[in-house]
């Protein structure tokens, strides 16, 4: 599996995870001490999706257009 693969397998579950959250969107609380923050957890998954597409767009071939004179 080359890394082209594996970034466009983590940007699905990211955006499947994404999906998720989105449609059934949560509050923030604490529990005995510990906190879940659903808003820091949707800003990290959008991270991980710029992040990815960072990549990709990186990864992609390109064209350098260029012109000759004499």
């Amino acid at each position: 599996m080359n890394d082209a693969t594996i970034l466009h397998n983590i940007r699905t579950q990211t955006l499947a995870l994404l999906a998720e959250v989105t449609s059934q969107p949560k509050p923030s609380y604490t529990l005995d001490g510990q906190s879940v923050s659903w808003e820091s957890y949707l800003a990290q998954l959008r991270a991980t999706l710029d992040w990815c597409d960072a990549k990709l767009a990186g990864g992609e071939p390109f064209e350098i257009s260029t012109q000759a004179r004499t």
